[in-house]
């Protein structure tokens, strides 16, 4: 009869069977992941991997999905470095991945199209959204590895075209599962240190793995946010990342990149030697200029001296003011003959006057008589003359 265990035993015992076995504790598996789910809480992956006939759960912890260098995501094409276990609690066979890599170019395409998709329908590389780069910056920032052939491009550059330039250098790494927090890291510092005016982020060439660290969707959204100008000078003219895309500016090579950034010393010098010239023609033009318009303005002023002149202002000055009594002289007779008329006007309408010649004014009470309505027979009327007044009653009254 057999042996009767307890499941908890069941389960220990399978797993003890495959942790000891030397191929399962170090196996690599090629497939498709499905099912891809990111424990935020934990840091945790969870997913499974297919291929065409069977699925197997998948576990890949916070220590080693740190060290990625992509996010991994549903349909992905991957191989996975991994062991096989059991979880004892559920009875589950899983594999727990270490590590894992894009199964070919066509991987890396679907997830690089991927990526360049989503960012772009956010944004991220719109032109409006490009910051100029400063014609003659004073401070350049870099983020790149000092023991790398990238900064010795730049050097030389810098040296040849413009050997004033001054660098401020974040040592970061630009391969490797610590790259992508390194080149982040460096961006961040140096923008917030306010001392540059632009930010290059440079790397020598490599395989499309070895620069996969500057299609990082962390590093897209930082250079976006980045306050300072940010010109790519990632591997070679061929390579192309999803950082050149969001940049200010993308230059095919480290090498280019500086020279988008530094002036040339030697145009600068013809260009300031032009700019003289064309200054120095231009100062002389209008030194002849002034000349010309000096002498005009000589003329002007002997044509019109106060010397020459003093005579026609005076006889100027005479005329007018023998023209100006003359009117005056008219316009006083114009007044005093209408005061005359006025004043004619005035004695011929005073009463006294009217009096003088025996007329009276007939008041009937406080009314002065004026027609037939002002009076009837035997009222009592006042008759005013010149010096004296006369009382009145009326005995009759005729109409004339």
């Amino acid at each position: 009869m057999a042996n009767v265990i307890t499941i908890t035993y069941l389960n220990k015992y399978v797993k003890t069977l495959l942790d000891c076995d030397p191929v399962l504790t170090d196996i690599a598996l090629k497939g498709e992941i499905q099912n891809f789910v990111h424990h935020i809480k934990s840091g945790h992956y969870y997913f499974s991997l297919k291929d065409s006939n069977a699925t197997v759960k998948a576990v890949m912890f916070k220590r080693d999905a740190d060290k990625m260098q992509f996010t991994p995501e549903n349909g992905m094409e991957v191989v996975a470095r991994c062991r096989i276990s059991l979880y004892e609690r559920d009875g589950t066979f899983q594999i727990y991945v270490e590590n894992m890599f894009f199964d070919g170019q066509g991987a890396m395409e679907q997830a690089f199209n991927k990526l360049s998709e989503k960012l772009q329908n956010e944004g991220l590389f719109e032109i409006d959204n490009k910051k100029p780069i400063p014609a003659t910056p004073s401070c350049i920032g870099l983020v790149t590895s000092k023991t790398g052939a990238a900064l010795q491009d730049i050097i030389s550059v810098a040296q040849r075209r413009w050997p004033f330039a001054k660098f401020l250098l974040y040592d970061a790494g630009v391969q490797g599962v610590t790259a992508e927090k390194s080149i982040i890291k460096g961006i961040e510092t140096i923008d917030a240190s306010k001392e540059c005016d632009v930010i290059i982020v440079a790397r020598g060439g490599g395989s499309r793995e070895d620069l996969w660290t500057f299609n990082s969707e962390k590093i897209a959204r930082v250079v976006f946010d980045c306050e300072t100008p940010i010109v790519s000078g990632v591997g070679h003219e061929v390579d192309f990342t999803i950082i050149d895309l969001v940049a200010d500016i993308r230059a095919a090579t480290p090498t280019a990149a500086a020279e988008i950034v530094l002036p040339d010393v030697a145009y600068e010098k013809i260009k300031m030697i032009n700019l003289t010239n064309a200054l120095s023609i231009n100062v002389l033009n209008k030194l002849d200029s002034n000349h010309e318009d000096l002498a005009k303005i000589k003329s002007i002023i002997t044509d019109n001296s106060p010397q020459k002149n003093a005579k026609f202002v005076e006889d100027k000055i005479y005329e007018l003011s023998k023209r100006n009594r003359v009117s005056i002289n008219h316009i006083l007779d114009i007044y005093e003959n209408k005061i005359i008329n006025q004043a004619r006007i005035i004695e011929n309408l005073n009463p006294v006057k009217i009096f003088s010649r025996g007329y009276c004014i007939a008041k009937n009470g406080d009314t002065v008589v004026k027609n037939l309505d002002n009076i009837k027979i035997n009222d009592d009327i006042n008759l005013i003359f010149n010096d004296f007044s006369a009382n009145c009653t009326v005995k009759s009254i005729e109409k004339i």
